[in-house]
């Protein structure tokens, strides 16, 4: 018998099928064609994407940061077609819809719905049910190397979200100050791809709950007088509920009072594993994000970091310097390069090596805690990842990339240098360059007897036709050199028409 929270994803998935079988017909919209949308229009888009390579893997940069739409093996391809509505009602009500569909090969299930949701919205609130492609980090979402906590890497769960998803000014600040976050609850549908892609010791969790919520406050200007601005946020994730294939653990427990205990971080209650009971139920983690920006008419720097947690001891920045460190800059003025992102990233201290399950934080001194083991977990063993793709940064290889069939993040100890910049040649043609190197030590329980390292980079380029409209092509190079990826040298191509159908006035 189904719990409240798999009734609640069941429903809500079977009458969203049926709200938007109509829309399967029609042509189909990226998510870049979504957020902007004007009320009352559908935007509509055909897109076909191929790679190939000299490796047996697609090149770092051609297949991360892309909501998980390009196939890890070498030699691969996809038609995504969709549609996305946006209209309103009365004075403040607004509403949408879309149907995201994706032919890809090779991959498990070569057909798939990417994007299927419905939502709806009250001034600066939202609610949207369904498989929908999300973005809050702070960071600039082309040119990072990614959100710790949740980056454009992974297919989008499944979820129930309440958001506000723009800042908004809270009352009686003058102005100054602006708010926004989420509140989600989602499900894992990964189970049969997990099923073909385990070895026979692995164990995993089928149909995963998910509950995420996160909270940001700006201190800013409206007005644009005064240059210096700063946003504070926290994201909380955690992974709990389903159904164990070790039998001797079984189906997790998931009640509404089990719910509550994962939304306030509350150790489990009865039924939970005896992990569970001493820690928190299920698998949490999370961060604290800071940006602090100087915004000038022509120009505009921004310094940002990023502390990735995964227990109390990361809460309480006991991880040494572990996070994003990173620096942007914005010369819209400047067209040959318009902005400019550098970045440090480390996850080698995790709190030290050792981890004591059962120190008493209220009977003696020091940290307790230690060897975090990010994106891993003994019972959610897939860790931080759904389809096996990273849902956080991609700079700490996916579980996609092992060989042997096991699941869990094997290089979780790195230290990465990162540069990403843009511009315009012309009025036609823009263009992207990501470069990238990694360090990798492994993790605490299985470290490299010899470190790893890699460099990867992209160049890509978009042209568009005067007399073409709506005609995007987009071209890419990139290649992998060192011991941590099979990429090799590869490229790719993308041919994609987008489009606006006026149906709301």
């Amino acid at each position: 018998m189904f719990t409240f929270a798999q009734t609640i994803i069941h429903s809500v998935m079977k009458r969203l099928r049926l709200l938007l079988a109509g829309l399967i017909c029609l042509n189909m919209t990226n998510s870049q064609a979504q957020t902007n949308t004007p009320s009352g229009i559908l935007s509509y888009n055909i897109e076909a994407f191929g790679s190939a390579g000299s490796g047996d893997y697609t090149p770092f940069w051609i297949v991360s940061n892309r909501f998980g739409l390009v196939p890890l093996e070498s030699g691969n391809g996809y038609l995504r077609t969709g549609a996305f509505y946006n209209g309103i009602f009365g004075r403040d009500f607004y509403w949408g819809a879309g149907v995201d569909l994706v032919g890809v090969a090779p991959r498990y299930k070569n057909v798939y719905i990417h994007q299927v949701y419905a939502e709806i919205g009250f001034q600066a609130l939202l609610l949207s049910i369904g498989s929908k492609e999300r973005y809050t980090s702070l960071w600039d979402k082309r040119l990072s190397s990614g959100d710790m906590v949740l980056s454009p890497n992974a297919r989008p769960i499944p979820e129930i979200n309440l958001s506000m998803t723009s800042f908004t000014v809270i009352p009686f600040t003058g102005g100054w100050a602006q708010v926004k976050g989420d509140f989600a609850l989602g499900r894992s549908f990964d189970t049969g791809y997990l099923e073909q892609f385990v070895n026979d010791k692995q164990v995993y969790n089928k149909e995963t709950l998910w509950h995420h919520k996160s909270l940001y406050l700006r201190v800013k200007d409206t007005k644009n007088d005064f240059p210096l601005s700063f946003a504070f946020g926290v994201q909380h994730w955690a992974q709990w509920g389903g159904t164990s294939t070790d039998p001797k653990i079984g189906k997790h427990p998931q009640s509404l009072k089990d719910f509550m205990r994962v939304v306030v971080g509350k150790e489990g209650g009865e039924g939970a594993s005896v992990s569970d009971s001493i820690n928190v139920l299920g698998n949490h983690y999370g961060s604290y994000d800071f940006k602090l920006s100087f915004i000038r008419e022509n120009w505009a720097v921004h310094a940002y970091h990023q502390r990735y947690f995964e227990d109390k001891s990361g809460m309480e920045f006991k991880n040494g310097f572990d996070g994003i460190w990173g620096i942007q800059a914005d010369l819209p003025r400047f067209s040959w390069v318009q902005k400019i992102v550098f970045e440090f990233f480390d996850t080698r201290n995790q709190t030290g090596p050792m981890h004591f399950i059962d120190f008493d934080r209220d009977k003696y001194s020091g940290l307790g805690g230690g060897n975090d083991n990010y994106y891993n977990n003994g019972e959610y063993t897939t860790g931080t990842s759904y389809f096996n793709r990273s849902l956080g940064s991609p700079l700490l290889p996916s579980p996609e990339y092992n060989t042997d069939g096991s699941l869990g993040f094997k290089n979780n100890r790195i230290r990465s240098w990162h540069m990403g910049f843009e511009g315009v040649l012309s009025s036609q043609v823009d263009y992207r360059v990501l470069v990238t190197a990694i360090n990798s030590w492994g993790t605490y329980n299985r470290p490299f007897l010899n470190r790893k390292n890699n460099g990867s980079g992209l160049i890509e380029i978009t042209y568009r036709h005067p007399r073409l409209s709506g005609w995007f092509f987009t071209g890419a190079f990139s290649a992998d050199k060192g011991s941590m990826f099979d990429g090799g040298i590869g490229f790719s191509l993308c041919v994609a028409k987008r489009g606006l159908f006026n149906v709301g006035r």
